[in-house]
């Protein structure tokens, strides 16, 4: 039967709770699907191959884990073959009723240094293409699966035998994982799919960040591939005599992970991040203890007679080190039940997968480790504490554009007596260890002058030429960093009501006063030149006075420049407009709402450092 004469589609639903067993439940789901299409003598159904089960298997236990743990809510799955296309495809459709938060790409989620969303990237992987619908009530992810031609049946088979073969594969359908994928293991599938195979596991494995979800994707892209269960042990950094972790068990049936757990956990390799251990795999004694665990044999084999280290085994286990250079980073465990060993064609393809993943967990913790450094230096450029005043309400955002790299912005607010509080923000220009280096002159050298006693102006010109200086040193070397700058400061009057206040802008965006007696909004400073280009720069000061309930916004250029398309959020005046819209809130409510401006003008993720100070007097 051909194309033109068979229904155009094949379409299954069926709608899950929300909680622990729901991936498990669509995993048996799309299983049954595929096996009752099998039954019908329609085309194309005898493509569906073991590749494309499992690979649907796993994308709808990936979506519905997503749905579960972002939102919570009722799952509904729908499955689909869908001949529209050629060639035809598998279709997943995972929805839940919780469409307020937005699922970001994957690719995105990586560039900014961010973990959530990471199970999508199994999904984009598997995929032909992948995408997310969101309806008023409904958010929908889908993924389609591409369904190659198989071959066709063989024609001198008699209708009774094409039925008997349906009837079987879709038998084989519904059967355990290692059933159809025994025969995997075969040289032939070796040749022809290992390649595969290895290019998908480094494309994912390669670019995380994260050292549990290079565990996590390493035994979802073994288990049921390579093995019926797997487990990751990753060996600490610090001490040496410390004990390896146990990141992650994973077996094809979920109900036995946690017994599988308790045993693995008593008895851990003993390949240690300081000892000599050789690259490749080695047998090892299957772990056979409580029925919560231990599987019957599901296919021929069963296992030799005989213990190891107390263990009756009921299958072939191997242990692979995750070696990087000289360096052991944990140990991959995994098995089959049924086997007496691994074939060599297997084991060579473990070995290199194993490579893969310690090269995976080498690339995470040596991000983890600049990531660290650049937090703890972060944490030095900014003050510990933020200084209250008297009569004055603050708030400050500050939102650096990543995790791994030290900002160009900062911020500081701090008591420079005689009833004075100094505040600034400023931009260094770059980022990385040349900005923090310009933000460690800075901050220290303005607070030293504040409180020797120099006033706004005085404290700029002399940290201009400071910074002039170190902009000369190295001009032989790096490129100099120049420091945009708005500082002033606060002294509250006497009477407890408002506050006077001084500062000026070194080439900063301008700060904006939200009157609370007319509700207008204007600049409180003109423009000067930026800090460090040039030693004779002379500097000077706006005062004014923070009647009750005024506003004072100070920004970096993170917010001004925002970017959606050719324009920017403080074209037109759009900064004054937003301010002009926060009458009457106080100043946490007033840098909210500037903030959430900012991260609306555009659906792309701010690309610039983000920094905001409020101050209303009261």
């Amino acid at each position: 039967m051909g194309p033109d004469s068979m229904p155009r589609e094949f379409v299954s639903r069926t709608s899950l709770p929300g909680n622990q067993l729901a991936a498990s439940a669509a995993r048996k789901f799309v299983r049954a699907a595929l096996a009752e299409w099998t039954t019908r003598d329609v085309w194309p159904v005898d493509r569906v191959s073991d590749r494309v089960v499992d690979d649907a298997v796993l994308v709808v236990s990936e979506l519905v884990t997503n749905a579960v743990i972002h939102a919570g809510t009722t799952a509904e799955v729908m499955c689909q073959l869908d001949t529209l296309c050629e060639p035809c495809g598998l279709v997943i459709e995972v929805s839940d009723h919780h469409p307020a938060r937005v699922i970001r790409n994957p690719v995105e989620m990586e560039r900014e240094g961010r973990e959530g969303g990471r199970g999508l990237q199994l999904v984009a992987a598997f995929s032909e293409e992948w995408g997310i619908t969101y309806r008023r009530d409904l958010k929908t992810i889908w993924s389609r699966l591409s369904v190659e031609p198989q071959g066709e049946p063989a024609a001198d088979l008699h209708e009774g035998d094409r039925a008997l073969q349906r009837d079987l594969r879709a038998a084989e359908i519904l059967a355990p994982a290692p059933l159809r994928t025994y025969r995997r293991h075969d040289s032939d599938w070796i040749s022809r799919g290992s390649l595969s195979f290895l290019a998908e596991a480094s494309d994912l494995l390669a670019g995380q960040l994260d050292e549990d979800m290079v565990a996590s994707l390493a035994g979802q892209l073994l288990v049921p591939r390579l093995a019926d269960w797997c487990a990751v042990w990753l060996n600490p950094e610090g001490p040496e005599n410390s004990e390896p972790r146990l990141a992650r068990v994973w077996h094809l049936s979920e109900n036995r992970i946690d017994g599988l757990r308790m045993i693995l956990e008593k008895d851990p390799p003993p390949f240690s991040a300081s000892a000599s251990v050789r690259p490749g795999a080695v047998p090892w004694p299957w772990p056979v203890a409580a029925e919560t665990f231990d599987p019957p044999p599901t296919f021929g084999g069963g296992g030799t007679p005989g213990e190891a280290r107390g263990r009756t085994p009921s299958g072939a286990a191997l242990a692979c080190p995750l070696i990087v250079g000289s360096r052991c980073h944990g140990t991959l465990l995994l098995g089959r039940t049924g086997l007496m060993r691994m074939p060599d064609e297997v084991i060579g393809l473990i070995e290199d997968f194993a490579r893969r993943v310690a090269l995976g967990i080498g690339t995470a913790r040596q991000y983890a480790r600049q990531a660290m450094i650049s937090q703890v230096l972060q944490r030095g450029l900014l003050p510990a504490t933020i200084a209250r005043i008297p009569g004055v309400e603050t708030a400050i955002v500050y939102e650096p554009t990543g995790a791994d790299v030290v900002g160009g912005d900062f911020y500081d607010l701090f008591p420079a007596g005689g009833g004075r509080w100094c505040f600034a923000l400023g931009d260094v220009q770059g980022n990385g260890p040349e900005a923090a280096a310009v933000t460690g002159l800075a901050r220290p050298v303005m607070r030293l002058l504040a409180r020797e006693g120099y006033g706004v102006a005085e404290v700029l010109d002399r940290l201009n030429r400071a910074l002039a200086d170190e902009a000369a040193a190295a001009l032989g070397g790096e490129p100099p960093r120049f420091l945009s700058l708005l500082y002033g400061e606060i002294v509250p009057h006497r009477t407890g009501r408002g506050a006077r206040c001084t500062l000026a802008s070194a080439g900063h965006p301008l700060p904006l006063l939200l009157s609370a007696a007319d509700g207008q909004v204007r600049a409180v400073a003109v423009p000067q030149i930026l800090l460090g280009i040039t030693d004779d720069a002379q500097y000077a000061s706006e005062s004014f006075d923070l009647g009750p309930g005024d506003t004072l916004l100070c920004v970096t250029d993170g917010v001004t420049e925002r970017r959606n398309g050719n324009r920017q959020f403080d074209d037109d005046d759009g900064l004054t407009t937003a301010l002009s819209a926060c009458a009457g809130l106080g100043a946490s409510a007033v840098a909210e709402r500037i903030r959430r401006a900012v991260h609306e003008y555009d659906a792309a993720p701010p690309d610039d450092d983000l920094a905001l100070l409020v101050l209303k007097a009261q």
